[in-house]
């Protein structure tokens, strides 16, 4: 797996806790701002790549000028045992990035390794990792990558005895979510924002 490290490994990990979490508990109940560096902490134990907490404090001090997203390390601990809680104890994730290579290499797309694992990232922009099995969305950034690169697949798909309307709609959903992004300019969010601070 082409990870740098397993950092990679760790931030998905990390943002798939944190969806867990606001699946059974809102954001006003526990402040994203702490909940994010506490996952990612989470995730460094979990993915065994683990961040001391004094250092996770001291770069987000060091990142962020506004004192509003700076924590003890106290505070971070704190939320790690109530994360703990909300995601029942279960710090298992099964991510696509397992399959990805495997599968390129068996449909003879090495060429396509760059743009598939792109999608595969991207994805952890949406709730997929919560909705579908991780295999399915490796092999939905695996059709997109053949559809984007004019590969002919089809046999290769078939032989693999999956439902592939699950995985098209899958497909569709990243493509979708890449179609609504495409509205969202960089005037529109600093626009929003200057509204916000009012």
């Amino acid at each position: 797996m082409c990870m740098q490290n397993g950092h990679k490994l760790v931030v998905a990990t990390a943002i798939t806790y944190m969806r867990r979490v606001y699946v059974r508990r809102s954001m006003t109940e526990y402040d994203p701002r702490l909940v994010a560096p506490t996952c990612l902490y989470l995730a460094s134990k979990a993915e065994e790549s683990t961040v001391q907490a004094r250092l996770l404090v001291f770069y987000i001090k060091k990142l962020y000028t506004d004192e509003k997203y700076w924590f003890e390390i106290k505070e971070i601990l704190e939320m790690e045992m109530k994360i703990l809680e909300a995601l029942k104890y279960y710090l298992v994730v099964f991510h696509p990035y397992r399959a990805v290579s495997q599968l390129l290499q068996d449909a003879g797309m090495n060429d396509a390794t760059q743009l598939t694992w792109g999608l595969v990232n991207d994805t952890y922009k949406m709730d997929l990792i919560l909705i579908h099995p991780p295999h399915l969305i490796a092999l939905a950034c695996l059709y997109i990558a053949s559809v984007q690169k004019d590969k002919e697949n089809t046999a290769w798909f078939e032989e693999l005895r999956v439902d592939m309307n699950v995985v098209k709609n899958i497909a569709m959903e990243i493509l979708d979510f890449y179609d609504s992004h495409k509205l969202i300019t960089e005037d529109r969010v600093n626009a929003a924002m200057s509204k916000l601070a009012k």
